[in-house]
């Protein structure tokens, strides 16, 4: 038996509770890895609330580090002592679980596990984000949004090192600083400035190209006012709640403007993509262009506490769970 965080029904972080859970021996395709660090992210609140429904009873978690026990038949690529990562498997916050054996991915050398497990979603995440869903170029102009946050950080950094101009929200000073140490040029503090003016003063009144949101229901309109004509509209996420419904005409009116709801999920759905996309961060932060900022570290009993300070917005860079 194995110590599993899960939910048995919807709601607030109390709903998380500690299970004793077998893991058999692993089947066809699979993988029984012990975990070594267990990477915390937002996604994982809106599975707990029920804004992404997940059946119940559901393990919490997404990503996850460790060691490879033992394969399963078919597993070729894997063997036990194997130091490995990934993500999109919900059920994450656990000591040691089943993965299928084609959605982990080897850890390099100089590349620790606590990092590994704390940026393969948010990290991939910027990866498909920059450079697939808009491909940055040098010399662009983008704004995005919680440029603190896990994500943000490490776009920051991806950004300026292919020599874009970032204008970042942030919810406070501290914030800021923590920001622009980050590679974001123009942090705004969006509880007292009026981060739609700031765009346009930054850029002539032109707007920029692309905004990334992940924040959702607070700056979904002002991030379409941020964009000049033909701009695309990445809508990641939904923190401060999911977005209205609106009248797509709306996009026509600003300026015939593209809008996207991508997932990550979906673009590393191939084994391909996936190898493209976790070699591509490893190698960045490898370089050092890249750091990954792991700035809160729970135990496995205290994963309530840290979609507390999740979702009350106390936290900046990366949070894991050490079980």
């Amino acid at each position: 038996m194995t110590k599993a965080v899960r939910f048995h029904k919807t709601g607030g972080p109390e709903v998380l509770q500690m299970d004793e859970v077998d893991v058999p021996a692993p089947g066809a395709g699979q993988a029984r890895v012990r975990h070594t660090a267990i990477g915390v992210n937002f996604i994982d609140t809106y599975q707990r609330s029920g804004i992404y429904p997940a059946p119940l009873p559901s393990g919490a978690g997404n990503e996850g580090a460790g060691v490879v026990e033992a394969v399963g038949a078919g597993v070729t690529q894997l063997k036990a002592g194997d130091r490995v990562a990934y993500t999109g498997q919900i059920g994450a916050y656990c000591e040691a679980r089943l993965v299928p054996a084609d959605r982990l991915v080897k850890i390099p050398e100089g590349i620790s596990d606590e990092q590994a497990a704390s940026m393969m979603l948010k990290g991939m995440t910027a990866w498909y984000l920059i450079h697939r869903t808009y491909a940055v170029k040098k010399g662009d102009t983008v704004l995005f949004h919680a440029a603190a946050g896990g994500v943000g950080l490490i776009a920051c950094q991806w950004l300026k090192a292919l020599g874009a101009t970032v204008i970042g929200t942030v919810g406070s000073d501290e914030k800021a600083k923590i920001a622009k140490a980050h590679g974001c040029d123009h942090p705004v503090v969006y509880t007292r400035e009026n981060f739609v003016e700031k765009v346009k003063a930054l850029t002539g009144g032109k707007g920029v190209p692309v905004v990334y949101d992940s924040v959702g229901k607070t700056t979904f309109d002002g991030s379409l006012d941020c964009l000049r004509p033909l701009g695309l509209m990445v809508s990641f996420g939904n923190s401060s709640g999911p977005v209205a419904p609106f009248n797509t005409g709306l996009l026509a009116q600003k300026g015939s403007l593209y809008l996207t709801r991508p997932t990550l999920f979906t673009y590393i759905a191939a084994r391909g993509d996936l190898e493209t996309a976790s070699n591509a961060l490893f190698g960045v932060v490898k370089s050092g262009k890249v750091k990954i900022e792991i700035t809160g570290r729970y135990k496995l009993a205290d994963a309530a506490q840290a979609h507390r300070d999740l979702e009350a917005r106390k936290t900046t860079g990366s949070l894991v769970i050490l079980p």
